[in-house]
């Protein structure tokens, strides 16, 4: 697999280094470079960059904002001299945080941490000729970005999910600490199968056939309370109607 990618830096010298870095390396492919996020937005707008080297401090548009521009399947890699932007670099997704003066060594790590998300966000379409392409829904797993990797998760194995402001935990059977991703309730949501797993509350997701108990309007896992909402009850009791002998709803 080649990726597609291009240089924004405002310091000549940096540009240089980052090219000389992607021609050393047989899976990337350089399109342009760039001393200003200005002159490389309609560039990148049309859509086949694969991957960013994106200084953060420049004038005009600095990094930070140029990354929340892009749309599509562009991936960055923030470069930059200061470290403070790590957690930034974090909150908008990035690939990857390389804080100069970085070696080749350094620039090849970030570079295959790019080629394997690619690789894995696009594997189960790359050939369908060779297969029926698999929905998320129709697959046993999903892939999610956790402290920088992508980590694999078994559908089998969720119980639920809890939805923060920018994050959601995912909760797995066995495990005694959640899975943190930077990843919005609703985008998750989309990507699990349908009837298997139920949103009960704004906050919550639960799979279905993980539910032992319900107490007061509550889902119990353990020692944790699942509450159910007023906006979810119904839908919540048509799932255990369809599952159960009962009629009725749940009671209060």
């Amino acid at each position: 697999m080649i990726l597609k990618c291009c240089i924004i830096d405002d310091e000549p010298l940096a540009i240089e280094l980052l090219e000389s870095y992607v021609k050393r390396t047989p899976f990337l492919q350089l399109e342009a470079s760039f001393n200003s996020a200005v002159q490389a937005v309609e560039r990148v707008s049309r859509g086949d960059i694969d991957l960013i080297f994106l200084d953060i401090q420049m004038p005009e548009l600095d990094g930070m904002e140029f990354s929340r521009m892009i749309e599509g399947r562009s991936r960055i890699v923030f470069t930059t001299a200061f470290g403070q932007y790590a957690v930034d670099s974090y909150k908008v997704n990035a690939i990857d945080y390389l804080l100069k003066p970085f070696s080749y060594a350094d620039f090849l790590k970030a570079a295959q941490k790019a080629l394997q998300w690619f690789e894995l966000s696009e594997g189960n379409t790359a050939n369908p000729a060779a297969a029926p392409a698999e929905s998320p829904a129709a697959s046993p797993y999903i892939f999610v970005k956790s402290d920088y990797k992508l980590k694999q998760i078994p559908l089998d194995k969720i119980l639920y999910i809890e939805g923060l402001k920018d994050y959601v935990k995912i909760y797995l059977e066995g495990e005694p600490h959640p899975i943190l991703s930077l990843l919005s309730l609703k985008s998750l949501e989309e990507m699990l199968p349908e009837g298997q797993f139920i949103r009960v509350h704004r906050s919550f997701i639960v799979q279905g056939c993980k539910i032992k108990m319900i107490d007061r309007n509550r889902i119990v896992f353990g020692k944790e309370y699942i509450p159910i909402s007023d906006t979810y009850k119904e839908s919540f009791a048509e799932f255990i109607a369809q599952h159960s002998p009962l009629t009725g709803k749940p009671q209060n």
